[in-house]
């Protein structure tokens, strides 16, 4: 009687605790998150389409042709059958075929760095929708997302308004992590020194679970954060909020925030350096810092020759340690060359903007005079001859 009692008991009770279990990988609020649910859902129903066949095959087989079973014919000499062959090879066939094609299809429309052409399924992107732009970096061991539309940034907070597509950015400070909203769209890696890009839309209002989906460290079980997705109406008043937090995520500001913490609360910054996102892609964020992207130039170029050797000796830091890790901070690295933009705003305006565009006379400097009075100025890199009078 109890026995009987338990085989009833037991799977009643285990609906009861799946029933508090949130399906969300099943039951996406995004479009993008919807379609690799749809792919995952046919993918699994045309393998089995052979995979339950034949295990329901193997257990008749099983039953029908025992031992004890005499009135099964009894065939030893039997070895070919031409219509089983065809079923055999002709079935396994098809559905390899069809899931070939299914995953060529879904590989390039679910490309995450392929622009969204729709919002749901019969509801394409209109023109005039601008995206919303989120540069997102991946710390240890909290989530960074800078609004550069807006100019604000916050910690361990997400949000977006439902129906407007969002562009990612993606990258990290440190080592390698994982970017995973499930309700949005799949996971997609944040690398230290490169750029991951994300390209979803969510489709319902919610508060939604954010985490990195690849283990970084100590914190990594904290590394969590809220992604809203909000009205239009709601995102106006949240924005407005983020704004009115005050403060200035500069570049100082971050790398203290970069330092290591673990079960980081949300934070807003109001106000944030349009600069750092790129700073901190291209690992210069230090006053003085020569950026990758520099010096990946720079390489393009030929390198700096000999006087330049001294110059790249270090970089420690970017291979043994981190920021605010036991090691202690580096003071040494490849020291940064100054580029167009800052040199003319330290040059003075006489230097910083031609005095006239037309013709070009270098940095606004007159032509030459005394040591070559016969020739004009150069314009567009041609040398005018003197003329005749």
């Amino acid at each position: 009687m109890v026995l009987k009692f338990l085989r009833i008991a037991a799977p009643v009770a285990l609906g009861v605790l799946l029933s508090g279990c949130n399906f969300v990988v099943l039951d996406p609020s995004g479009d993008v998150a919807l379609q690799q649910r749809n792919l995952v859902v046919i993918s699994t129903v045309l393998m089995l389409l052979i995979i339950v066949p034949v295990m329901a095959l193997t257990a008749l087989f099983a039953w029908r042709y025992r031992q004890s079973n005499t009135a099964a014919p009894y065939d030893p000499d039997w070895d070919h059958s031409t219509q089983l062959e065809l079923v055999i090879w002709s079935a396994p066939l098809l559905i390899i075929i069809c899931l070939g094609a299914l995953t060529w299809m879904g590989t390039h429309l679910l490309d995450p760095y392929r622009v969204l052409g729709r919002i749901a399924s019969g509801q394409p992107v209109l023109r005039s929708v601008k995206p919303l732009e989120v540069d997102v970096v991946a710390l240890d061991w909290k989530w960074l997302f800078i609004y550069p539309e807006y100019g604000f940034a916050t910690v361990n907070e997400l949000a977006a308004p439902v129906g407007r597509p969002v562009d990612f950015h993606i990258t990290s400070a440190t080592v390698m992590n994982s970017f995973y909203i499930p309700a949005l769209a799949g996971q997609i890696y944040a690398m230290a020194g490169m750029e991951t890009k994300l390209h979803a839309v969510i489709n319902a209002p919610g508060r939604y679970r954010g985490f990195s989906a690849n283990y970084s460290g100590a914190g990594f079980s904290g590394m969590r954060f809220a992604f809203l997705g909000l009205t239009d109406a709601g995102f106006d008043k949240w924005v407005a909020k983020a704004r009115a937090a005050g403060g200035n995520l500069s570049r100082a500001g971050y790398l203290q925030l970069e330092k290591p913490s673990e079960n980081v609360p949300v934070r807003r910054f109001g106000s944030v350096d349009p600069a750092l996102y790129k700073a901190v892609l291209n690992m210069c964020v230090e006053p003085g810092k020569m950026c990758m992207s520099e010096m990946m130039a720079i390489d393009a170029g030929g390198g700096l020759g000999l006087a330049g050797i001294n110059d790249t000796l270090p970089l420690t830091y970017d291979k043994y340690a981190r920021r605010g890790a036991v090691f202690g901070d580096r003071p040494s690295f490849v020291a940064g060359i100054c580029d167009i933009d800052e040199l003319r705003s330290a040059a003075p305006k006489s230097l910083a903007a031609p005095r006239s565009m037309t013709p070009i006379n270098g940095a606004g400097l007159t032509p030459p005079q005394g040591i070559l009075p016969a020739f004009k100025v150069l314009q567009l890199g041609t040398l005018r001859l003197p003329s005749d009078s």
